[in-house]
């Protein structure tokens, strides 16, 4: 009864998502008593799937077929489905990101199992089920009880602890049954965002709202972003004015992030953000307005005008770095 985990992969690397999944999964194991099995849909190289291993996995099946080069959701719940089958998990674990709130929900139909959604911890009791998740924008937590026999649970970034053990996996190769049924959907092309950190993968965010003024203002939040290695996003109002790509959109209608550090300038802090932000490990706001929402939720709050404290702050990460 191996434990089976679904990672996905970008241009055929493996990022700190899935290393977090094989962790989280093998924690789960190790109170079992059972195996990790990772499934990689895609053209991976195997020296990127011998990866997987370091954290946890002890077998890695993989799938490569040039139907399933794009996600595909039919077909690709399929095919978990199939590896759950032939393995016998009775738990399978995707991350929470946009591809797995689209698997998660066919996967847990198609294997009749109970779905959990964003969970942040390892399960707190095995008989019964139970596990904690996130709840209310993240203000308060639920304990979760799952009685079906099958389980389904997707884990919410940043919530788990990445571990490195001294372990290889066996890798083997899986031929799936896809009907035509599978394949409705035809991906024609891909638009794909280069030369910056993704909002998913960032460790620091640096983010901007109506605050800003202008598109013709962000030169600081991108400076600031390239001095710490960053992502850079903005509030839906932002977006939705055209100042900056849908892309970087964060927020309950958006991408959904749990950085370690989240710098918010210009952003009043309306309830759909900061359900979407909520899960940073450290939130620093800068606004204005000393009542604005956004420092209900920030660790660390600068009150004063963005386009004279982000300057300042440009210079004093230049002066730290120089020194350092």
């Amino acid at each position: 009864m191996s434990i089976l985990v679904f990672t996905e992969n970008w241009d055929g690397k493996f990022k700190k998502l899935s290393f977090e999944l094989v962790s989280y999964a093998s924690g789960i194991a190790k109170m079992l008593g059972t195996t990790v099995t990772v499934l990689s849909i895609g053209s991976v190289e195997q020296s990127e799937l011998k990866k997987l291993g370091n954290y946890g996995a002890n077998k890695i099946i993989e799938v490569k077929d040039d139907k399933l080069n794009h996600l595909i959701n039919s077909a690709y719940s399929s095919i978990i489905n199939q590896v759950a089958v032939k393995e016998g998990s009775q738990i399978i674990i995707l991350s929470n990101n946009f591809t797995g709130k689209a698997l998660a929900p066919r996967v847990s139909v198609k294997l009749k199992a109970g779905l959990v959604a964003g969970v942040s911890a390892l399960p707190s009791s095995l008989d019964p089920f139970i596990v904690q998740k996130k709840a209310f924008t993240g203000k308060a937590f639920a304990n979760v009880k799952v009685s079906s026999d099958k389980k389904v649970l997707t884990l919410s970034q940043n919530s788990y602890k990445i571990t490195e053990v001294d372990n290889t996996a066996a890798i083997e190769t899986f031929s799936s049954e896809l009907s035509d049924s599978d394949f409705r959907t035809e991906v024609k092309d891909t638009t794909k965002v280069t030369g910056k950190v993704l909002l998913t993968d960032a460790e620091i965010v640096v983010s901007g709202g109506r605050g800003m003024k202008g598109p013709e203002n962000w030169g600081n939040i991108e400076e600031l972003a390239s001095l710490l290695g960053a992502g850079t996003a903005c509030s839906r109002p932002v977006s939705d004015e055209g100042w900056r790509p849908h892309d970087e959109h964060t927020g309950q209608t958006g991408k959904i992030i749990a950085p370690n550090l989240y710098i918010a300038a210009g952003i009043s802090g309306a309830i759909q953000h900061l359900a979407g932000v909520s899960s940073s490990k450290c939130i620093v706001a800068i606004n204005k307005d000393n009542e604005a929402p956004i420092f209900e939720a920030a660790d660390y709050g600068v009150i004063g005008d963005v386009q004279k404290v982000l300057p300042d702050l440009v210079q004093a990460v230049k002066e730290f770095k120089a020194e350092n």
